[in-house]
């Protein structure tokens, strides 16, 4: 690689990276944000996109997904033909897309969770439920750079692999359907620790593909990966196989179930929980929660995962219960008093809000989504300095986040007409 142009301005522990005159290229697709996202990023710390032919790059940044820069401008048609030879010449330097973002300081800061991602923040970001976000954390398949008290958070890395997730939700595939494709591709690379990381793993529609030279193939060798059949028979049979589990009957009465306590048996009931929420029954998915509570005792993360739930469902009242109960299991589940805040300022409780929000952020201070709905939620009480301080904590702590835009708009408007603060991704 060649050395970084002299303009660059190096990131120190004491202030912000710029790009201060640089003239930067994008080759290939990004995996960690859109195009749109990152020139507002670039532009705002003074460099400039190069769009144009004549324009000579300081910078060429490679999206992750491509396997080297010829192939990617082959690609892309956007990209100027004579960035090869400004990289070759020594007249711009080549950075990977992960180099990029550490270059930038929007990865590798053990000290703070600034450019961190939130589960609610990042079901936000990508427009999926929150609950999905949750699922993959708990299945392994994101996995966060760091937890504060329950809490994880992700870094740009694992956001590129979200949107892989993503993207196969948004072209029609089940949650149930990725977790067996991903189980598939597991088996077909075992000395890949995280497959969907992989850059030769390629997420086209409904399809997951590897590349392997110019062609793309099905992971086996054989034919793609078919997303495109409908999934009408595969979840027909996952509701034959939940009816016929008579042991975990739903739709039993508690008093008679037997309530095994092995882990095995709890698995199972959280698995069949997650088959009823793939399939939308999630009244369904809410008793199977409940039937792990009678089982296994009192436990926080049910309690947590009930709630939500019943949230979903519109249930406000019930949620708030629920979220009580988790915190009372645990008084530091600062998601559960984050969210306990939301529930309870949607249901207009704002007073009560405050003091949910004001918990969570005594257990965890730069939890920026709870000075966003803190914020808020002042601003409908009319005390608009407290609320100003609360937007200005946020920004300071994630000003790239999907939400930070409101929160640059509510410092610049009149606070008459404030929105209302609700759990994300519904």
């Amino acid at each position: 690689m060649a050395a970084p142009p002299q303009s660059a301005v190096e990131l120190s522990a004491n202030e912000a990276p710029t790009l201060a005159g640089e003239r930067i290229a994008f080759v290939g697709k990004l995996a960690g944000m859109s195009r749109r996202e990152v020139s507002e990023l670039v532009l705002a710390r003074g460099a400039t996109i190069v769009s144009d032919e004549a324009d000579v790059a300081t910078i060429v940044v490679l999206g992750d997904g491509q396997p080297d820069l010829a192939v990617a401008l082959q690609s892309d048609s956007s990209a100027s033909r004579r960035i090869a030879d400004d990289v070759a010449d020594g007249r711009a330097t080549l950075l990977r897309e992960a180099d990029f973002w550490q270059r930038l300081g929007l990865v590798d800061q053990p000290q703070g969770v600034q450019r961190h991602y939130t589960p609610a923040m990042l079901a936000d970001l990508l427009d999926v439920p929150v609950a999905a976000i949750r699922r993959w954390h708990r299945n392994g398949v994101l996995v966060a750079c760091r937890n504060v008290r329950r809490l994880p958070y992700f870094d740009f890395p694992e956001v590129a692999v979200a949107r892989h997730l993503a993207a196969l939700l948004h072209a029609g595939c089940s949650l149930r359907m990725i977790d067996r494709r991903l189980n598939e591709l597991k088996k077909v690379m075992p000395d890949s620790p995280r497959p969907l990381a992989d850059p030769a793993v390629i997420v086209s529609g409904r399809r997951l593909v590897l590349r392997r030279g110019d062609e793309l193939a099905e992971p086996s060798g054989q034919l793609l990966i078919d997303f495109d059949k409908p999934d009408d028979a595969d979840d027909q049979q996952l509701v034959l196989q939940v009816h016929s589990s008579a042991e975990f009957d739903l739709g039993a009465d508690a008093a008679n179930r037997e309530a095994v306590t092995t882990p095995s048996t709890l698995e199972q009931l959280q698995q069949t929980a997650l088959e009823w929420e793939d399939l939308g029954e999630l009244a369904r998915a809410a008793e199977a929660y409940r039937t792990m509570l009678v089982a296994g005792g009192p436990s926080a993360d049910i309690q947590f995962s009930l709630a939500d739930l019943l949230y979903r469902q519109g249930d406000l009242s019930a949620a708030r219960e629920r979220f009580y109960a988790a915190i009372e299991l645990d008084e530091e589940y600062v998601e559960a008093r984050a969210n306990l805040g939301c529930v309870l300022a949607e249901n207009n409780e704002l007073e009560l809000a405050v003091a949910a929000f004001q918990g969570a952020l005594a257990y965890h201070p730069e939890y920026a989504d709870v000075h966003y709905h803190l914020a808020n939620s002042l601003d409908r009480l009319s005390q608009p300095a407290e609320a100003e301080m609360h937007w200005k904590t946020f920004l300071a702590l994630t000003p790239e986040s999907p939400w930070a835009e409101m929160a640059r708009t509510r410092l610049g408007e009149e606070t008459d007409h404030p929105t209302t603060t609700s759990l994300p991704a519904k």
